[in-house]
């Protein structure tokens, strides 16, 4: 694969309007779950939420809490209860999962007003938690280390922990069961055609956002300039948003400022929503003559390898590859011993930009239809500036691929627009599995001020 840098033609930006999960979507997670239990003989889900955990919740109930925590207690026949604090008790009977509402002014912001007629315990007890149970506690964190007993480590709070465990009485009832949401087959990893069109809007709205930041880059643009075209439309981002020229965490700080691009300057961009986030990293200048002595040869030494193994992955991603075959192939065309990259090449996404990796060293995870994918490989070669194009896909079969084309064909013709750019601008041969969820798929500016060229792929001799 020869990988050149030419005169490419930018994508268009999607627009869309957001989608809502239907009942049926709905539905279709509880029934998921309920099954995940049953499979895994527990009696309830203890489900813990936060406005920085909010999400395996989220997924049964449709909203969150932002500031107060919470609890959904999910019983194995399917009822259900919800304790909540003050400023959120009110949301019960809007959740998406009909559940009992318990108040419980402990997980409220300080100094509100409190009960004082039950102990935290009692209202655990109200909710229906009691001894003899077989209870799995979901916070957020899949533990997948192999020093630690992974089952018998909780990250609930640990008033919260201490309470159900000394209500269940023999502590070999509790485990730990976020894997039902999001380990190997968990409920979440995989997406119907409603889920897709729900976070298509946040994938693309992300996508374009980056492309309208890049065309609004330049020499003596400020980083808040560019910040305000990453942020939009009053949606809840998934990620610290980043619009940074130069050095960055300067006095600690990770927000945009009042400085200035100036040629010269790596600049990194980012933004995410639910569905999917885009960046891009790479330097202000319009060619190399722009960069510092030591650093000319950044397009051959690092932004286009890099490129290089994006485009293996997106050629060979498919329904049914292992995780550790597309971990070791992206090894062996971006080798990690020279190229320093370290987290997972590709990782998949819902509300939070990293929901869980199949794909990691030695994986037998299979790729499965449904499973919404960043892009996310990350190199870093000292002295030098880094470059990145992360953007999200999602794996689909001709079922679910009719299903889209059927529900949502403005959509799916978004889609087939977006495949069409990659082969035809790029030259970029996409698996047939592959659908792109947004626009900038694969467009990667190395140098930020030159905006009429790109990387793609030399065209067959």
């Amino acid at each position: 694969m020869e990988i050149i840098y030419k005169e490419v033609t930018a994508p268009i930006l999607d627009g869309g309007a957001p989608v809502l999960l239907d009942d049926a979507t709905m539905k279709e997670r509880r029934d998921k779950v309920l099954e995940k239990m049953r499979q895994n003989n527990l009696d309830q889900l203890v489900i813990y939420d936060d406005v920085e955990h909010a999400y395996n919740f989220m997924y049964l109930t449709g909203f969150f809490t932002r500031f107060e925590e919470a609890l959904l207690i999910l019983n194995k026949d399917g009822s259900a209860a919800m304790m909540l604090g003050n400023e959120n008790l009110n949301k019960c009977d809007k959740s998406r999962l009909p559940a009992k509402p318990v108040h419980v002014s402990l997980f409220s912001l300080p100094n509100q007003p409190n009960r004082t007629d039950r102990t935290f315990r009692q209202l655990l007890e109200d909710a229906g938690i009691m001894s003899g149970r077989r209870i799995g506690l979901v916070g957020w964190k899949l533990f997948t280390g192999n020093m630690e007993n992974n089952d018998r480590m909780f990250d609930l709070p640990a008033y919260i922990v201490q309470a159900i465990r000394e209500i269940a009485g023999d502590d070999s009832l509790l485990v730990n069961a976020t894997s039902l949401m999001i380990g190997a087959n968990g409920a979440r990893t995989t997406n119907n055609a409603n889920e897709i069109a729900h976070y298509e809007y946040g994938a693309s709205l992300a996508s374009d956002c980056i492309l309208e930041a890049m065309d609004t880059l330049d020499v003596g643009v400020s980083e808040l300039a560019l910040g305000d075209r990453l942020v939009r439309n009053g949606q809840h981002t998934s990620i610290v948003t980043i619009a940074a020229s130069g050095p960055r965490f300067v006095k600690a700080n990770m927000f945009p400022t009042a400085n200035t691009v100036k040629v010269g300057d790596t600049v990194s961009l980012t933004v995410g929503y639910a569905g999917g986030a885009s960046s891009r990293a790479g330097y202000a200048v319009h060619d190399a003559g722009g960069l510092p002595e030591e650093q000319k040869d950044y397009l051959e030494r690092l932004a286009m390898p890099y490129f290089g193994a994006y485009v293996t992955w997106l050629e060979n991603i498919r329904i049914g590859i292992r995780g550790g075959e597309l971990f070791q192939l992206i090894d062996q065309v971006l080798p990690r011993s020279r190229y320093h990259w370290s987290l997972c090449p590709g990782h998949l996404t819902a509300e939070e930009e990293w929901l869980c990796s199949p794909v990691y060293e030695d994986s037998n995870e299979v790729l499965r239809s449904g499973m919404i994918f960043q892009i996310d490989i990350i190199p870093a070669i000292p002295g030098y500036g880094g470059v990145s194009a992360e953007s999200t896909i999602v794996l689909a079969d001709e079922k679910l691929k009719a299903c889209l084309r059927e529900q949502y064909p403005e959509m799916y013709e978004r889609m087939r627009r977006r495949r069409a750019y990659l082969c035809n601008e790029l030259n970029i041969r996409l698996s047939e599995d592959v659908l792109p969820m947004c626009s900038t798929v694969g467009y990667m500016r190395p140098y930020l001020l030159d905006k009429g060229r790109a990387l793609a792929v030399a065209s067959p001799k």
